[in-house]
């Protein structure tokens, strides 16, 4: 009797280690996915200009509401999604009380379609604008996690809550280097409307549309859900150093950084015997700026001797401005050599200046990609001639001009000689 209850106690303990053993790693996976989950935030101006009937016949209000219930229908299931509001509460004339009138009426997370229905449709168009404050409440409600970020705005208006000016907190809000996209949609917008809202999303890598359907609304807030399911890479935030002696070391990946007016950036890289460094920075211009402006980046040693550069130059018809660089270590001649890495120091330079009455902070954003592969098998050709291995080519494309020529030569004064003795 006491044997078999032993057995059976064996049993169950060997069932419950199993059912820990398979349960933990199932959270473990649970937990990883909601970490990496793409995160969007409906950012919905319910001010009360949304009162205005001039979308297919009825109120933006009414057009957002039907369009939100169609986005959220359609929403994928791995998209962690969340409603914020601005100007939903507050029917005052108290510009202080107005400019705080930001709320989140569903919260990030993972989907309930029904719920978040229900506190769309009680929405009334109210209040104020304040877009700037809501920015940074819509960013802090993004916060966590390392999946895709991305903020919806939807506005019929511009920003009523100046000075603190929605596009330098766009500026802010990417310079944090949290990998945050704010795209924006105006509803039935004028001049100053649009070029506000463009600079907001220029300000973050986001697009700016203009809408003046509700179909037009509906499709594309689908298209930004949707795109945020897309798998992207996202940069990692680094801080370069004002000299190569303080630079961080990166190794390969895709980074992000911010720099000033008349300032440059520092990084470090290892490279060992036998690899080549492929580095590349492009500079974005988020604000006004003046015309003629370049970007220089430099690989230099430790000691500051310059191994190779990459540079461009811009004359105001672009944006963002990219130039690049390749650097093959031969390979070590003796074994014990082989593992012993160079530090070699990226300088980035930029010659942007800003226009008139343009806020010089935070500084212009640059993206770094660094990527540390195996050399070439003949590493000096391309460091002393750019070509590698098309250098041999060239010389058989001459090698073989040449010969066609004198062929050809012969040839003439052969037919010359047979026409005069004719």
């Amino acid at each position: 009797m006491i044997t078999r209850q032993r057995s059976a106690a064996g049993v169950f303990a060997l069932l419950a280690a199993l059912t820990a053993g398979i349960a933990i790693p199932s959270t473990a996976v649970a937990d990883e996915t909601t970490a990496t989950a793409p995160k969007v935030n409906l950012l919905l101006d319910v001010s009360g200009s949304m009162r205005a009937k001039d979308i297919d016949g009825q109120s933006r209000m009414a057009a957002a509401k039907q369009a939100f219930n169609e986005v959220l229908d359609a929403t994928p299931e791995e998209v962690q999604l969340g409603i914020r509001t601005l100007g939903a509460d507050y029917p005052g004339d108290d510009r202080k009380t107005g400019c705080e009138d930001t709320a989140q009426l569903y919260p990030v997370g993972p989907l309930d379609r029904t719920e978040a229905k229900t506190a769309v449709a009680t929405l009334t168009p109210t209040g104020w604008t304040p877009i700037g404050p809501a920015l940074l409440k819509a960013a802090d409600d993004l916060e966590g996690g390392e999946g895709t970020k991305r903020i919806v705005l939807i506005s019929d208006g511009e920003d009523t809550c100046a000075p603190l000016d929605p596009c330098e907190v766009a500026r802010e809000i990417a310079a944090k280097g949290i990998g945050l996209t704010i795209d924006t949609l105006g509803l039935v917008p004028n001049a100053k409307m649009r070029l506000q809202l463009s600079c907001i999303a220029e300000a973050t890598g986001g697009t700016y549309t203009s809408i003046e359907h509700r179909d037009q609304l509906t499709d594309r807030v689908n298209q930004l859900v949707d795109r945020a399911a897309d798998p992207v890479v996202v940069p990692k935030a680094v801080e370069g150093a004002g000299a190569c002696a303080e630079a961080p070391t990166l190794a390969s990946g895709l980074y992000t950084d911010r720099e000033e007016f008349g300032k440059q950036r520092w990084y470090r890289v290892d490279v060992k015997p036998g690899q080549e460094l492929r580095a590349s920075v492009s500079v974005a211009a988020d604000r006004e700026v003046n015309p003629d402006y370049g970007v220089l980046l430099r690989a230099v040693t430790v000691e500051n001797r310059e191994i190779v550069r990459g540079e461009a130059a811009g004359t105001g018809r672009t944006d963002v401005i990219s130039t690049g660089l390749r650097y093959p270590k031969a390979a070590a001649e003796d074994e014990e050599d082989e593992d012993v890495a160079e530090a070699v120091c990226l300088q980035v330079t930029h010659s942007y200046s800003p226009a008139s009455g343009v806020k010089t902070t935070p500084g212009l954003p640059l993206e770094i990609t660094v990527d540390v592969v195996d050399g070439p098998d003949q590493a000096a050709d391309v460091a002393s001639f750019g070509l590698g291995r098309g250098w041999w080519l060239l010389g058989v494309l001459v090698l073989v001009g040449f010969l066609a020529g004198v062929l050809w030569g012969w040839l003439s004064r052969w037919r010359v000689a047979v026409w005069r003795t004719n």
